[in-house]
């Protein structure tokens, strides 16, 4: 039994990925794009904000451990425009302390890394479902048998 996740490329939820390790970034880029989301990938923390303001995210996957600044301080500094856009965070650090700040910062999911991209999917699907009128519930895509005579 196969699920996919059906989406409207054309009109598929923005993501806005922030991660710093070059693979895993175009790993994760390109699997979500094969479903249909645009998806926008940041390597540092630095364009953040004017990318938030400019690509207008509906989901954000935010790496903890940035070259620049940590993804901590970019959940505090996030502009009140964006609130509710759900950030999902998706890192190393499986300390329970670093997994309860960056929920009390405001990230609605917290992952910690290695991640399956099918698991990334889905927590992603499930984040975007109340919101997002291009996304439609995972469907069967199996062989289907003709009706009996």
């Amino acid at each position: 039994m196969t699920q996919t996740l059906k989406i409207d490329p054309q009109s598929g939820a923005r993501i806005l990925l922030v991660e710093d390790n070059e693979a895993s970034r175009h790993l994760m880029s390109d699997y979500l794009e094969h479903y249909g989301y645009r998806v926008m990938a940041l390597a540092k923390g630095a364009l953040f904000a004017q990318t938030m303001q400019q690509f207008r995210p509906d989901l954000v996957l935010l790496d903890l451990k940035l070259p620049d600044v940590d993804g901590f301080t970019l959940l505090q500094q996030r502009s009140s425009d964006f609130l509710d856009v759900p950030i999902i965070v998706i890192s190393a650090f499986a300390f329970q302390a670093d997994q309860q700040r960056a929920l009390e910062l405001g990230a609605s999911q917290y992952l910690v890394k290695p991640v399956s991209l099918t698991q990334l999917k889905q927590v992603i699907w499930q984040a975007l479902e109340p919101s997002s009128g291009a996304i439609e519930e995972p469907q069967f895509t199996g062989a289907l048998r003709p009706p009996p005579h």
